[in-house]
């Protein structure tokens, strides 16, 4: 039922489009001078059937789902509930749900059963509720809409103020989830703190998040310090940009000023390519050629390989990269004014000398958007470092050994049932509150080098 009134308020809201535009192409055939344009007319139709039906929409299918489970559970009989808490409530009402679906497992109680026609009933009259609701105030905001069409009426203004106030919905929406995202790290992250001490998580080198089973168990308390997931971040981010920033680099650079167009055409789209391979793929390759390729390799000189290394991670991750930072640092040096090449090749230079003393520098900007969205990338990886470099937090500076990250000790963490009330699941957000600091001054670190460039070569 939600995509058939969804359906139904799109249809309306392009009717009123055409309509309107009709109606405003219709007053100019008579000679009317119209104050906006026929379009103008046509979307400020469009936008006031389509804005206010869709968040009628929304508003409907998130009340929804609890208004229906309220009048299912007030309809069934006393005797049932009678003694029951919140979590027999919730259970009786997810096996009523779960017969409504077709899910019927033994012989439920009749009263179950009739709760579960109910509750098909109820959302069957909700849905068509919805489809008749959505029909009429479509259609009555499209007549509306209508009846405004004029030569004086100001389409154009009325248009551009909805589409004002919808950006800055959709920006207050951004920073309202944003500080939701932020005010429940810093809840969680502080009744981690106050389970485990401040100074053991900063400055411990072991990473062993375990809780006791039994109040016996002293094996099993478990230990907090961060250094060894951080720096096996690090770690597996700096060999990853070893790889791809020279390789993105050197690309863009050769695609840009020096290849044929021919060569560009082909290649530019090929190496793009890599940028959409999930990243399920990379690690299928990191631990299926690279880390064998590197034990061959490291047996034939006598080295001691990992099976899982944060060499094969990172240097699989890096190649994951170059796409990211080859298209940034293309875009950056296409984007230099070409008076700028012009005149560094009047005055004598070659081609090389004008990309390394010209080109390059004023292109640093967008080169540097290019790198951080790559470190941002690395951090944030987890695919490749669970197949690849392995679960174990250890402080090395071994990139043959293997290591983890932060991103995969979270996923660790939060997997399976867990309850938020012990330390090593609350450590999964302390950890996401490190690492959304970290990301924080590198962001911040990439607005400092952009400015200061851009006021030497704007």
């Amino acid at each position: 039922m939600p995509l058939l009134a969804f359906l139904v308020l799109l249809g309306l809201s392009v009717l009123g489009y055409i309509w309107n535009r009709q109606a405003a192409a219709a007053l100019a055939r008579r000679g009317e001078r119209l104050h906006s344009l026929e379009s103008f007319h046509g979307a400020y139709a469009f936008l006031t059937a389509f804005v206010p039906v869709t968040i009628l929409l929304l508003v409907w299918l998130l009340a929804q789902g609890p208004v229906i489970d309220w009048l299912v559970m007030r309809s069934l009989p006393e005797a049932a509930l009678t003694g029951a808490d919140e979590g027999a409530r919730q259970l009786i009402l997810a096996e009523i749900k779960s017969i409504a679906g077709g899910r019927v497992f033994g012989t439920p109680e009749p009263w179950k059963v009739e709760a579960a026609e109910r509750l098909l009933a109820i959302r069957a009259a909700s849905g068509w509720a919805l489809v008749s609701v959505v029909a009429v105030l479509a259609a009555a905001l499209t007549l509306r809409a209508r009846a405004r069409v004029a030569p004086e009426f100001r389409a154009r203004h009325r248009v551009e103020r909805i589409v004002l106030w919808l950006m800055v919905a959709c920006a207050t929406v951004a920073i309202f989830v944003t500080i939701g995202i932020v005010a429940s790290l810093m809840i969680e992250t502080s009744r981690f703190f106050a389970k485990v001490p401040f100074t053991e998580f900063f400055f411990g080198l072991n990473w062993e998040p375990q809780i006791p089973l039994r109040e016996d168990q002293i094996a099993a308390e478990g230990a907090f310090g961060w250094i060894p997931v951080i720096w096996g971040t690090l770690m597996i981010t700096v060999i990853a940009l070893v790889v791809a920033v020279p390789v993105g680099l050197m690309s863009a650079i050769y695609l840009n000023e020096f290849a044929p167009a021919r060569l560009r055409a082909v290649a530019k789209p090929v190496l793009e390519i890599l940028a959409g391979v999930p990243t399920v793929v990379y690690g299928f390759f990191a631990i299926l050629v690279v880390a064998p390729a590197l034990r061959t390799a490291g047996q034939g000189v006598g080295l001691d390989v990992s099976p899982n290394t944060a060499l094969a991670a990172g240097s699989v991750m890096g190649i994951m990269l170059i796409p990211f930072i080859s298209s940034f640092a293309d875009d950056a040096l296409s984007a230099v004014p070409q008076a700028l090449r012009d005149g560094a090749l009047g005055l004598g230079a070659t081609r090389a000398e004008m990309m390394t003393t010209v080109l390059f520098p004023a292109a640093i900007p967008g080169i540097v958007g290019g790198v951080l969205l790559a470190v941002s990338r690395a951090i944030g990886e987890t695919m490749i470092v669970v197949m690849a470099a392995g679960l174990i937090a250890k402080l090395t500076l071994n990139p043959l050994d293997s290591v983890t990250t932060v991103t995969v000790q979270i996923v660790t963490l939060l997997i399976g049932d867990t309850a938020f009330d012990n330390p090593k699941t609350l450590a999964a957000f302390a950890l996401g509150m490190m690492l959304f600091v970290i990301t924080l001054g590198i962001n911040v670190l990439a607005l400092r080098i952009v400015r200061k460039y851009r006021e030497a070569y704007d």
